[in-house]
């Protein structure tokens, strides 16, 4: 009993599968930087944000129901799956359909939205934050300590503060940008367990292509 209570709490907090619509406490907007979700596995994968001609830089990954300790995940839910257009229509900010498909029916069911309102509220949340100029005119990779990536975001965006903003790391590489929001949108603090930024000194940080 006392090791399984030391991996649980090694474990830290674990989705929920199958939960009620609607439950929730507030939302984690997550921006996936294009250059690194490419070389990492965009490219192999023939992904079409990773077309050249699109130069994506931050795009939603996606609008996340959260708890303040955990967040649920394909929720049971009435409402009826977007349409071909509807998921098209988020191509523009999500990379490509087949993300905004996915987002809805493993996150967007659980807001209690229907999917057009749930794709309107993911649109205004994009629309809310200012992205970082800076990194887009970068025109070579970087090394840097990922907290620079945080300190461009709060410099974009004075209405935010270290505890609402997560950067997150995969392969060595500054990956995504983590913002919460309270379900009418306004900034908020991240819960401890979504407050765990990258701690990388010497992160790689790619150009748009």
């Amino acid at each position: 009993m006392r090791w399984m209570m030391v991996l649980l709490a090694m474990a830290g907090a674990a989705p929920a599968e199958g939960e009620r619509a609607g439950d929730f406490d507030y939302y984690v907007m997550s921006l996936s930087w294009s250059p690194s979700f490419c070389a990492i596995e965009g490219d192999r994968r023939g992904g079409e944000q990773c077309d050249p001609a699109r130069h994506a830089g931050w795009v939603l990954h996606g609008l996340w129901p959260q708890h303040e300790d955990g967040w649920p995940s394909f929720c049971t839910a009435s409402a009826r799956n977007p349409a071909r257009h509807q998921t098209d229509g988020m191509a523009d900010i999500m990379g490509s359909p087949g993300l905004a498909w996915y987002q809805w029916k493993k996150h967007g069911r659980c807001s209690g939205l229907s999917a057009h309102d749930y794709f309107a509220l993911s649109r205004r949340a994009f629309e809310s934050v200012a992205r970082p100029q800076v990194l887009h005119r970068l025109t070579e990779a970087v090394v840097l300590p990922a907290s620079v990536i945080e300190e461009a975001w709060l410099e974009a965006n004075p209405a935010l503060s270290a505890d609402m903003v997560t950067i997150t790391c995969r392969d060595g590489r500054i990956m995504e940008t983590r913002i919460c929001l309270t379900k009418e949108l306004q900034p908020r603090d991240c819960a401890p367990d979504t407050r765990r930024d990258c701690t990388l000194n010497r992160a790689l940080l790619a150009p748009v292509r």
